[in-house]
């Protein structure tokens, strides 16, 4: 018994689909929030409803897997970030984009608060081990104020997405201030 020559397009097509919806889920939900339209979600994704319902029967399970590929592209992203020469610059770089992420994810993380269809994903557990990583790194080259702890810094980046999310450019807004509290508000005697 042979295999089906198909089988293998249709489940390469079948994993596009699932990419196109994560995609064009992540983008609509940037724009109108957790509660977006998954007509509209199909719809850029170039598929039809009932597709999207194959790949993700509830709307809970598509928001988990935009979720799960952004912790993923951060989690890499940091990763990359241990090899840079400049540790500080480097955690710095991730927070924008853990910023950037969170201040344009509208309602992502509350909207799956008690669902759980996968307990070993755990993103909370994901981007605070990227984060401690960076800042244990950052804190041994010293370009870091001693005492920094990891959850001051996604505190830091998690008031600055809530503080912009609602704004008409949450990213830029949230670039600007992210900036603001890595150069300090107040002038050192070396700056005047």
């Amino acid at each position: 018994m042979g295999e089906n020559p198909g089988s293998g397009r249709m489940r390469a097509d079948a994993r596009r689909n699932r990419e196109r919806l994560v995609t064009a889920a992540s983008a609509v939900i940037a724009e109108a929030g957790a509660d977006a339209s998954l007509e509209e979600i199909a719809r850029r994704a170039c598929v039809g409803s009932a597709t999207l319902h194959r790949h993700f029967p509830s709307r809970e399970m598509l928001l988990e897997a935009v979720l799960r590929e952004r912790v993923e592209v951060l989690c890499a992203r940091a990763d990359d970030l241990l090899s840079a020469p400049n540790a500080g610059a480097a955690l710095l770089m991730w927070l924008r984009d853990v910023v950037a992420h969170a201040a344009t994810a509208r309602g992502l993380g509350p909207a799956l608060m008690g669902y759980e269809s996968d307990p070993e994903f755990s993103p909370h557990a994901m981007i605070r081990e990227a984060a401690r990583r960076l800042v244990e790194r950052a804190g041994d080259e010293g370009s870091i104020a001693s005492g920094v702890a990891v959850d001051d810094v996604l505190q830091l980046a998690n008031g600055i997405s809530l503080a912009t999310e609602s704004l008409p450019d949450p990213a830029q807004r949230a670039e600007a201030l992210i900036g603001l509290a890595a150069n300090g508000l107040l002038r050192r005697a070396d700056d005047k």
